[in-house]
């Protein structure tokens, strides 16, 4: 059955309640956000995959003042699998007590299960270059000069 308005609006909440978790120090909630046999990617960042809930408190906690004070997410978009469950593409600002930022893609499949929705995979995807890269591959930019230099004409 395809989702509709109400379930699209539960799914965004649940993408939403990450940052209010984390930033909240509120780790005992996570089965609020995640299946409990979750695979969490932070292969991207260095840090492999992490299976279950108690994996992912653990590694928040491990990282200590080392995480984000602030966890932004935005840009939410869905797509309905079929199998039933959700694709949800989401970018997420994290903000540091130095005032630092880190961007990152949030790539969660979340399925409906006796108690709602929840993430039952997220990658974090680190943001590092531009425009995907696309400038770095000798694109043409607005003022018509490739990124190595050469004109476009």
């Amino acid at each position: 059955m395809p989702i509709d308005a109400q379930d699209r609006a539960a799914v965004t909440e649940l993408v939403h309640l990450h940052g209010h978790l984390f930033d909240g120090g509120e780790l005992d909630r996570l089965d609020a956000l995640f299946t409990e046999d979750v695979v969490y990617d932070v292969s991207d960042l260095g840090g492999g995959e992490l299976v279950g809930v108690a994996a992912v408190r653990d590694a928040a906690l491990a990282l200590g003042d080392r995480n984000p004070v602030a966890h932004h997410v935005t840009n939410v978009l869905l797509s309905e699998l079929p199998d039933g469950s959700v694709r949800a593409l989401s970018k997420g600002l994290g903000v540091y007590a130095d005032g630092t930022c880190g961007s990152v893609t949030y790539d969660d499949r979340i399925i409906r299960g006796a108690h709602g929705w929840r993430i039952s995979r997220r990658a974090v995807l680190a943001r590092r270059v531009p425009l995907g890269g696309a400038a770095s591959s000798g694109a043409v930019s607005g003022d018509g000069v490739s990124s190595d230099g050469a004109s476009a004409d």
